[in-house]
């Protein structure tokens, strides 16, 4: 098997994860996420009380489903290719990018609720659950930065092993290696 073919299975199987994965938690942050509760009249809509825990919640718990997800692909992948960590950097570049963006959409399409029919149909105020949404968009971004992390730390592990070794070969009596 050519380095190019182990590389572009690699990057295959980082973008079939991330679709596989991204809708998964698409489906599970919808159903783990907090809502708000919204006052829908004919006129108007409006939140029903101050619940900044509610936008809260759906941030955190949509930031904590992506690293873990950046983190488990991401050594999964690392586990495919470990001798070669570029090409598992670039895969979980891909399966965290296609995740996230699968993951937002999902969630947000299953929890979305149409507001403006619903007031041009009501003809006193009704209390709904406001569509699901991501307050913070930059949270997308954190399966792709837990999946670099992961892949600095292995590299940083890799070099420190290797650093060592060769130190250790260094110091043993009787081994001169000249520089």
């Amino acid at each position: 098997m050519t380095f190019v073919r182990r590389t572009t299975s690699v990057l295959a199987a980082g973008a079939a994860i991330g679709v596989v994965a991204g809708i998964a938690l698409g489906v599970m942050w919808w159903r783990l996420a907090p809502r708000v509760s919204v006052v829908v009249r004919p006129d108007s809509v409006f939140p029903e009380t101050y619940q900044p825990d509610g936008y809260l919640g759906a941030d955190v718990s949509y930031a904590a489903l992506a690293c873990i997800a950046g983190i488990a692909v991401t050594i999964g992948l690392v586990t495919m290719r470990r001798e070669h960590l570029l090409s598992s950097l670039w895969a979980a570049f891909v399966a965290g990018t296609i995740g996230s963006i699968l993951m937002w959409v999902v969630g947000t399409r299953l929890g979305s609720v149409d507001i403006s029919g619903l007031s041009a149909t009501i003809e006193d105020k009704v209390v709904v659950e406001a569509p699901l949404q991501l307050t913070m968009p930059a949270l997308v971004l954190m399966w792709p930065l837990m999946a670099a992390l992961v892949i600095t730390v292995l590299a940083f592990a890799d070099w420190w092993s290797d650093f060592r070794s060769r130190r250790s070969e260094q110091l043993l009596p009787g081994s001169h290696r000249s520089p």
